[in-house]
């Protein structure tokens, strides 16, 4: 896996003009059931940030691919979950926790949109938060405007988080090295 991720990185810098295109693919797969268990979005996001801080890509683009992904990948999963919920239900692995579906609808009406920004910020639930919020007919509505404020914010976070890590070990390698 790390091998994947360093061939990535290593194509992202070697074309920084795809830099939005890329960010907008990885996000946009973070936020899909199924999909962003198989592929390492989080960590590449973070390594792209760190790239921002070596000054071989821009953050903009980043920033922007990656939040047009995140609100392209939630908005078909709340899609998905709203037109083909029941059957999904009932598919692997979401038959091997029925209650997943009452718990998340609990969520939803307890902290209504609020629950979106904590599934944008949480590994575990970005897989499926958008996909409950579909299947507890969340009106889309109230769904389009929390979400693309978590979107942009975990758009920014990620990547920025790699930057900063990134000017850290700068700093802390030219101190050393003084």
């Amino acid at each position: 896996m790390e091998n994947l991720i360093d061939s990535i990185l290593d194509f992202v810098e070697a074309n920084r003009e795809w830099a939005f295109w890329i960010a907008l693919f990885f996000a946009l797969a973070e936020t899909m059931p199924i999909i962003s268990i198989l592929i390492p979005s989080t960590a590449i996001l973070v390594g792209v940030g760190a790239l921002v801080a070596t000054g071989e890509v821009e953050f903009m683009p980043i920033w922007q691919g990656a939040s047009t992904g995140a609100i392209i990948g939630s908005c078909t999963s709340w899609w998905l979950g709203r037109h083909y919920g029941d059957w999904i239900l009932r598919q692997w692995p979401m038959n091997k926790e029925p209650e997943l579906a009452e718990k998340g609808r609990g969520a939803f009406a307890k902290w209504g949109g609020a629950a979106l920004l904590i599934g944008h910020f949480f590994g575990p639930l970005r897989a499926v938060v958008f996909l409950l919020a579909g299947i507890a007919r969340m009106p889309f509505r109230r769904f389009i405007g929390w979400n693309i404020i978590g979107a942009i914010a975990w758009a920014f976070a990620v990547p920025k988080s790699g930057e900063i890590g990134g000017n850290v070990v700068s700093w802390l390698w030219n101190m050393i090295a003084g």
